[in-house]
């Protein structure tokens, strides 16, 4: 089998700063991973519409990159409609699980892998697509994250992601019950902002919307599903 195009398996060094942050968050999602991996999905119907949304995309002739897949549920669903998957997280005990999920539910296609998704990889764009659930509000930096992540994609590869756009709720929520959630622990860091200006950061680094979508089934659905290309 040809090699597999890294994913942070050789990041560049970090500023000290950069790797606390990332230590950080590795640290809170360690902490949850079984909780986090017991709670049943909230809007299973919109997920499902999600998956069969992308699998329409997919190929068995698609190498495939995923970040911040967590305990793998998804990777596992899509990776055997694929020629090869690499899914990542930051955190270990996530990978920990999801490879669990994979011993008792074999998928020759699919490999997890620890990886930041802000770090930066050496290596060629070797990915035909690249996916990104529920992860872009959570990084610290978008702009970084997207020039981490991008050269690994192949010119003409499709960036598909779905995220909350927390921009889109109670302004209360944001401003006052996250912050409060983040001093005691139960919450992560969290980036705010609107489909409008997801899809701005988008294009700002090369990619052309193709899609721009909501799934969910129950009461106003912030989660945004975008299909964007990268320009050849």
């Amino acid at each position: 089998m040809d090699s597999i195009c890294p994913m942070s398996t050789h990041p560049m060094p970090r500023p000290a700063a950069d790797s606390a942050s990332a230590a950080a968050k590795a640290r809170f999602w360690d902490r949850i991973a079984r909780k986090y991996a017991a709670d049943p999905i909230a809007d299973m119907a919109g997920y499902e519409a999600t998956l069969r949304r992308v699998q329409a995309l997919l190929s068995t002739e698609h190498t495939v990159l995923e970040i911040g897949c967590g305990t793998g549920t998804t990777a596992l669903r899509l990776a055997t409609g694929t020629r090869r998957m690499l899914a990542t997280d930051v955190s270990a005990a996530m990978i920990t699980i999801a490879r669990e999920k994979l011993a008792a539910q074999p998928v020759p296609q699919l490999r997890f892998a620890v990886a930041d998704a802000e770090d930066v990889a050496h290596g060629e764009a070797c990915h035909d697509v690249v996916l990104a659930f529920n992860v872009l509000h959570l990084v610290s930096d978008l702009d970084a994250a997207l020039r981490a992540t991008l050269p690994q994609l192949k010119p003409g590869g499709l960036y598909i992601s779905k995220t909350p756009c927390l921009a889109e709720m109670n302004p209360l929520v944001t401003r006052l019950l996250v912050p409060l959630m983040r001093m005691f622990g139960k919450a992560p860091h969290v980036l705010v902002f609107d489909a409008a200006q997801l899809q701005a950061a988008l294009v700002r680094h090369g990619l052309v919307i193709e899609a721009v979508e909501r799934h969910g089934t129950k009461g106003k659905d912030i989660r945004v599903f975008i299909v964007a290309r990268r320009l050849r």
